[in-house]
């Protein structure tokens, strides 16, 4: 009997959006649909696999505030971080349609225009079906992506033993004015702004599905009261450490260790 081949682990990017609510800083999250293959009915924040498309050269010309070599380089990488920056910005419109972009005058683009939203509207969809590129976008709407306004703060790689496996990087972003997210009623079924604390409480209880990614960036943002607070946190996030969980069975089935947890460097 021979060993299963390893799962191939796959480049994702993922993007938390910030604002400040009324009961102070809140974070935009989806929930998966039940019929998911990977996390089903898990709420998450927007991201997914960076795709062939993120990593053509030509989007370059169409990114203001990143190269390949900064983003790189913040990556740990040779080459190809750009792409990371750019999955991100890509699957917070697919999935959530906020698209943080500035117009020609370096000016944030919004949607209170209900034209332009009905306009935007439809790029996303094309865009999700594979009928329109980010660079075709970016030049139809003469905008460029704000790669500039998003921060990295932390690296997750899936558990060994995973049948999807996810090499993710995980940015934040203040949301852009004039835009409201919204979740895809597609790869994603709800959605809800909320606290981080409040976020944790309810996966205490029961209400909130979360994964250990996701609850480790939620505490990431619980000490900070402001959106102005986090942005100032994650600015000084410098080479985020990989993170890689393992799994770990006993009597009452599989559990996830994290490192710095007691039977860590044991679990396989």
């Amino acid at each position: 009997m021979t060993d299963a081949p390893p799962v191939p682990l796959r480049d994702a990017a993922t993007l938390m959006l910030v604002r400040d609510g009324e009961t102070g800083l809140e974070v935009f999250m989806m929930r998966r649909t039940l019929s998911a293959a990977f996390v089903a009915g898990f709420y998450v924040f927007p991201g997914g696999a960076v795709d062939t498309a993120d990593r053509d050269e030509s989007l370059a010309v169409h990114v203001v505030g990143r190269n390949d070599g900064d983003a790189s380089r913040a990556l740990g990488i040779e080459r190809g971080g750009l792409a990371s920056w750019v999955a991100a910005l890509r699957e917070c419109f697919e999935e959530a349609g906020v698209l943080l972009a500035v117009d020609a005058d370096g000016s944030p683009i919004g949607f209170d225009d209900p034209d332009v939203a009905r306009r935007y509207l439809g790029h996303r969809a094309a865009l999700h079906r594979g009928e329109l590129s980010l660079a075709d976008l970016c030049s139809s709407e003469g905008i460029r992506l704000a790669a500039d306004r998003l921060y990295y703060v932390s690296h997750w790689i899936t558990p060994v033993g995973e049948p999807r496996r996810f090499d993710t990087r995980f940015f934040l972003a203040a949301t852009p004015l004039n835009q409201d997210p919204l979740h895809d009623d597609n790869e994603t079924i709800a959605s809800l702004w909320v606290n981080p604390a409040e976020a944790l409480a309810m996966h205490q209880r029961g209400d909130l599905q979360l994964i250990a990614p996701t609850i480790r960036n939620l505490q990431f943002l619980v000490p900070h009261t402001t959106a102005a607070d986090v942005l100032a946190a994650a600015a000084a996030v410098v080479d985020p450490p990989p993170m890689l969980p393992r799994l770990f069975r006993d009597s009452n089935g599989f559990h996830i260790l994290l490192p710095g947890d007691a039977g860590y460097e044991d679990a396989s």
